[in-house]
């Protein structure tokens, strides 16, 4: 049962992918923060791997994922698996 407003399957995902191979640059931190979400880890555990902030992996997410034109961690791990990041 699919709810209003929910889609079971993300075209964007595909698409901010496609897009992004061309377009968009990302910083080696941001690089950094999104291999971090593809493999799972927390915005806290990023951190401490990195040595900055929490504070700061949140302004790196906000960035990438507007740069990558998608909506969730899920989706940016997604295009980051496509992009073999």
């Amino acid at each position: 049962m699919e709810r209003p407003g929910y889609h079971t399957h993300q075209p964007s995902v595909a698409i901010a992918a496609a897009s992004c191979a061309a377009s968009p640059r990302l910083t080696p931190t941001q690089i950094r923060v999104l291999r971090g979400v593809h493999s799972g880890l927390l915005n806290k555990q990023i951190a401490f791997d990195l040595g900055i902030a929490e504070a700061t992996v949140k302004v790196h997410m906000t960035a990438l994922m507007r740069k990558l034109n998608v909506r969730n961690r899920t989706q940016a791990a997604i295009v980051a698996q496509t992009l073999a990041i």
